[in-house]
């Protein structure tokens, strides 16, 4: 490390970076306690102490996360960041998959980004406002996403117990307790499961969707975390079978032709 990039004074060095006072000061901890670090005496430190080394010597992501498992053996807390959108590069990856419907969705399940493919099967998130564009609010709320659920009940008991594991991992505290009061006055049937604290992680599995037109899809789902993003996953459903594949490319052709009109 560069001593100018941290405002110190080049001068004479007996070996190239910052001296251990000068880490120590910037992380607000004794010199003796960060030899102790270095040395590994005195026990484990606190993540606090932690969060202190990294701002200090002011790490990427990556090497703060990497500080934290050599530290404690785990990785950071995340905190809840609020996303509006995803970068051009990551909605290019959703929109090369052309007959498999993907979402980027965050810890509190609120959509925002998706493909072609989600609009013609899914949902038409654009045709919807910000604050519905939400997996728990459409499935709890709306009766057309509710009726398109071969099984209602297994799906919106795992989205529950999912979007539950997926709170606790972001820290999205104040979200949280905003969107469980207000699903929880809007539909017993949430707050129900709600209650019974399930925790599900994310897994892949099947999902069978009923179309009033072109009847049964079958999808195979699998749920990717965004890489430098912990507050973000992308969800993808591939068509499980060549009937399915063939319906969803149909339902893709009718979404172009509405949109050539």
């Amino acid at each position: 490390m560069d001593p100018a990039a941290f405002g110190l004074g080049g001068g004479r060095r007996r070996t190239p970076g910052l001296r251990r006072e000068e880490v120590a000061q910037r992380a607000n901890i004794s010199p003796t306690w960060y030899s102790w670090l270095e040395q590994g005496r005195g026990g484990a430190p606190s993540a606090d102490v932690l969060d202190r080394l990294a701002k200090g010597l002011m790490l990427t992501g990556p090497e703060r996360e990497h500080l934290f498992i050599l530290g404690l053996g785990r990785p950071p807390a995340t905190h809840y960041a609020r996303s509006d959108g995803v970068t051009p590069r990551l909605q290019r990856v959703l929109d090369a998959l052309p007959r498999s419907p993907a979402i980027i969705k965050t810890a509190t399940w609120d959509v925002v980004a998706w493909n072609a493919a989600a609009a013609a099967l899914l949902t038409d998130y654009a045709k919807l406002p910000p604050e519905e564009r939400n997996v728990l609010r459409l499935m709890f709320t709306n009766t057309r996403t509710r009726a398109a659920q071969d099984d209602w009940r297994t799906v919106a008991r795992y989205v529950v117990s999912a979007f539950r594991a997926d709170a606790a991992r972001a820290g999205a505290g104040n979200e949280i307790t905003r969107l469980v009061e207000e699903l929880s006055r809007l539909s017993p049937e949430f707050e129900a499961l709600w209650r019974e604290n399930d925790v599900a992680g994310h897994a892949d599995g099947l999902k069978r969707l009923r179309h009033p037109e072109h009847g049964l899809i079958e999808l195979e789902f699998s749920m990717f975390g965004v890489d430098g993003r912990p507050d973000l996953g992308m969800l993808v459903y591939n068509p499980a079978s060549a009937e399915s594949a063939r319906r969803i490319d149909v339902l893709m052709t009718e979404a172009n032709r509405s949109l050539s009109v």
